[in-house]
């Protein structure tokens, strides 16, 4: 197989992620008034469509603000190709070694907040094609880059995207590992609402998809909450009022990675400050990633064991609430876990309100756009890994004979949704030629 990537393309492409990054497309808005999710997405979102019309392609922005696409090409088949602009919030600045939206090079990485998740893989794809077509290739099927805004929370753009548009024959998201996920736990999210406190107030975490790693609290008895994470070990800082529980932040698809901050602090607050969702975390969650104490195992041998994540912990004088993301086997029906987790939380006066749920996917090892995508990354790599399972979801469980491909390598550090996020120039090239590869056997040959 050739190399597609020059030079040219090369710096093309950092020229464009740079402007991407430096745009902070955190969701602000409602998904209700216009731009539903805030000026910094539809910001980026617009100079998504303007890199693509400098690349010669034809470009549509949804008049709602919901999402844009890009087209090229001509045939009755239509490839598509589903990246997000979106990007979860930076977290504690103090923990990053360069401005979170500065897209600044060092040590060989472009680092920023959605370098790796998804603005990156969204330029290495870009710039794959824009290889494929200085080659003077011939599209024999049409290719539409779609762009959605609302990734990281509740998935409303793709919802809009398919209730509008065209559906594509086959296509895939650069959105994950390499080589091919073929597979994809199921989602859920959901928020546990209970009783208000006069003793406490919490407000703790970030995003649902988001294992906290800073957790804070402030108020009665902070010394004797001390004494106790002291006593049990729990990681903290102490200024003789403010404690704060370090943790590790990494994303809730590999929340067995990380160390959850407010689960830390539930330890020892349980025993000085009692409450109903302290004490359920305490009770039945305590270290746990997986569950365990809540649903008993919950495993298959296809995407491996459940994933659970304690996103954030707040109570106030009128309410309490926790906010939960699960990754579920694809082989277990989410409603029975709702039915579970419903029995298990109602002995604490908590109440279930379901935020999100979508179903897994599973594409099977031997169909052809697997068959073929794995081919490539073998050719273009010399890595036989075998196609992926993944606890992570994608927007290719939104459309059918869709997979997720790349853009991390099996030796990638993975950094999104952690602090100092960041991709590696070398592999962002690797990535670009991989999908430049793609491109013209999915579209050109």
């Amino acid at each position: 197989m050739k190399n597609w990537v020059t030079e040219a393309h090369q710096d093309e492409s950092i020229t464009a992620l740079k402007k991407l990054v430096s745009i902070p497309s955190i969701n602000t808005g409602n998904g209700k008034t216009y731009p539903p999710f805030g000026q910094a997405i539809a910001d980026c979102l617009a100079e998504a469509l303007s890199i693509c019309e400098t690349l010669g392609m034809k470009t549509y922005s949804d008049p709602e603000g919901f999402y844009g696409y890009a087209d090229y090409g001509q045939g009755e088949e239509l490839v598509a190709v589903l990246c997000h602009l979106d990007v979860v919030p930076e977290g504690d600045v103090n923990l990053w070694d360069t401005p979170p939206f500065g897209a600044v090079i060092k040590d060989e990485k472009l680092i920023g907040r959605g370098s790796q998740d998804d603005k990156g893989p969204t330029i290495a794809a870009l710039y794959g094609f824009k290889a494929v077509v200085d080659e003077g290739a011939i599209f024999k099927k049409r290719i539409r880059f779609v762009f959605g805004t609302d990734e990281e929370t509740l998935w409303r753009c793709m919802e809009h995207y398919n209730a509008k548009e065209e559906q594509p024959t086959m296509g895939f998201v650069p959105d994950s590992s390499f080589p091919v996920t073929y597979a994809e736990k199921g989602l859920l999210q959901v928020k546990l609402i209970g009783p208000g406190s006069s003793d406490i107030t919490l407000a703790c975490g970030d995003a649902f998809n988001i294992v906290p790693g800073r957790a804070e609290f402030q108020g009665k008895d902070a010394n004797l909450v001390h004494e106790k994470l002291t006593k049990i070990g729990v990681a903290q800082t102490f200024d003789g009022n403010l404690i704060t529980v370090n943790g590790k932040a990494v994303h809730a698809s590999v929340a067995d990675q990380g160390v959850n901050a407010i689960n830390q602090l539930a330890k020892g607050l349980v025993h000085i400050h009692p409450h109903p969702t302290v004490n359920f975390l305490a009770e039945k969650v305590g270290d746990e990633t997986n569950g365990l104490s809540i649903f008993g195992e919950i495993k298959d041998e296809m995407t491996g064991e459940l994933t659970f994540n304690v996103a954030s912990l707040s109570i106030n004088e009128k309410k309490s609430e926790i906010e939960l993301d699960l990754r579920i086997p694809v082989s277990f029906p989410i409603e029975d876990l709702v039915k579970i987790l419903k029995e298990v939380i109602e002995p604490y006066g908590l109440e279930y309100c379901e935020f999100d749920r979508v179903a897994g996917l599973y594409v099977p090892k031997e169909d052809e756009l697997v068959q073929t995508l794995m081919a490539i990354y073998q050719s273009k790599t010399n890595d036989l890994t075998q196609p992926l399972t993944s606890g992570g979801a994608t927007y290719a469980r939104t459309m059918q004979n869709m997979v997720a491909f790349g853009s991390r390598f099996p030796t990638s550090e993975s950094l999104a949704h952690q602090s100092n996020e960041g991709i590696s120039l070398d592999e962002l090239f690797q990535a670009m030629d991989i999908y430049a590869e793609t491109i013209f056997q999915l579209c050109c040959e």
